[in-house]
């Protein structure tokens, strides 16, 4: 999959991009958690340009539209929480063939583009004949850019009506689920709320999140609970609390180190195996550590029961199960180690409980 990056600033300095891309059913949008509903786009993506005989390109924003807002304002937590980092989504959108995948730097030149110089952007450097969007997509600093401009501009539009439950799930409108829009903002509710398994039915895959592990203040050793620090790589994530989660270390490429755990073991500690192949169980807290004096910093650390070894630096996918619990205030540091401890028993039973 081949990755551009559309700066505004060069385009208007002479800098094309058009050589870089071939003839291209385009679909835009911040494909923030790539759900169902994206899926769907995808599919419809794939399906317009192999009818046309041509290649397939998204558009994402970096940052992300309302992100840009929040910094404007100094307030960049205000900003609607990550479902994925941009190398999250970039994995994601690899996974279904996408040939191109347009990062458009997100400023003030980009948000001032009128639809008439979008347009021209899209036909004229990034060899754009045809696109899919959905039935409300608007662009252009006027608003008045729509999927009928882009018509009357000349470019062929083919229109994703909303996603919703049973349309993705492919049943009658009288099913048991709930036919509701599928958003990435539900999903950040979902997510909020703790319920796993409904996100899982509307991504079509378990939440994960994806980072290396980095150096942090330790704490959890003082504990007898030595914790991996794994970067978000977000201003904030989409949900907080306990978790029982299972973990894969992933190479450069981004693929399942097998066996990574037990090389890196020390004095045979392996763990507790995982649900999924080559993965080792952990128990994470992911949000603002409450009962620690920094509140203000969003951190996802996981404990490995039954397991010691050096992780630093090493590239983790922490993959969500189960929620226990959301984050708890401790009056006391003992306080605290006693939580966890409990934590850590009521979560090892859980993943035993799995297997029966």
């Amino acid at each position: 999959m081949k990755t551009i990056f559309l700066d505004l600033t060069k385009i208007l300095a002479g800098k094309s991009h058009s050589s870089l891309t071939a003839d291209s059913v385009l679909t835009i949008g911040n494909f923030d958690g790539v759900h169902l509903g994206h899926q769907a786009m995808l599919k419809q993506l794939q399906q317009s340009a192999s009818e046309q005989q041509l290649q397939t390109m998204v558009m994402i924003f970096e940052p992300q539209p309302r992100e840009y807002f929040a910094q404007l304002k100094s307030d960049p937590s205000s900003a609607p929480a990550r479902l994925t980092s941009q190398d999250e989504k970039l994995t994601l959108l690899a996974k279904f063939g996408i040939d191109t995948v347009v990062i458009a730097k997100f400023d003030e030149a980009f948000r001032s583009l009128s639809a008439s110089e979008f347009a021209d952007i899209l036909v004229h450097h990034l060899n754009v004949r045809s696109l899919v969007l959905g039935d409300d997509f608007k662009f252009g600093h006027d608003r008045t850019g729509d999927s009928e401009f882009l018509r009357n501009y000349g470019l062929p539009v083919t229109n994703l009506h909303t996603i919703t439950d049973t349309h993705a799930a492919g049943v009658e409108e009288n099913s048991s689920l709930k036919d509701e829009r599928i958003s990435s903002t539900r999903i950040r509710e979902l997510l909020a709320q703790g319920d796993l398994n409904t996100v899982s039915r509307l991504l079509d895959r378990d939440y994960t999140i994806t980072g290396k592990v980095v150096g942090g203040d330790k704490i959890g050793r003082t504990l007898d609970f030595p914790t991996a620090n794994i970067e978000l790589n977000r201003v904030r994530p989409a949900l907080h609390g306990v978790y029982g989660v299972d973990v894969v270390i992933l190479d450069e490429a981004g693929e399942v180190i097998a066996d990574a755990f037990s090389s890196l073991a020390n004095d045979r500690k392996v763990g507790v195996a995982g649900l999924r192949p080559n993965s080792l169980f952990g128990t994470a807290n992911i949000g603002i550590r409450p009962s620690v004096d920094k509140p203000h910093e969003w951190r996802l650390e996981v404990f490995f029961p039954e397991f010691s070894g050096n992780l630093y630096d090493k590239t983790l996918q922490v993959r969500f199960l189960h929620h226990l619990h959301d984050e708890r205030k401790y009056e006391s540091l003992e306080a605290l180690k006693a939580g966890i401890k409990q934590d850590v028993i009521d979560l090892i039973e859980w993943r035993h409980n799995q297997d029966q």
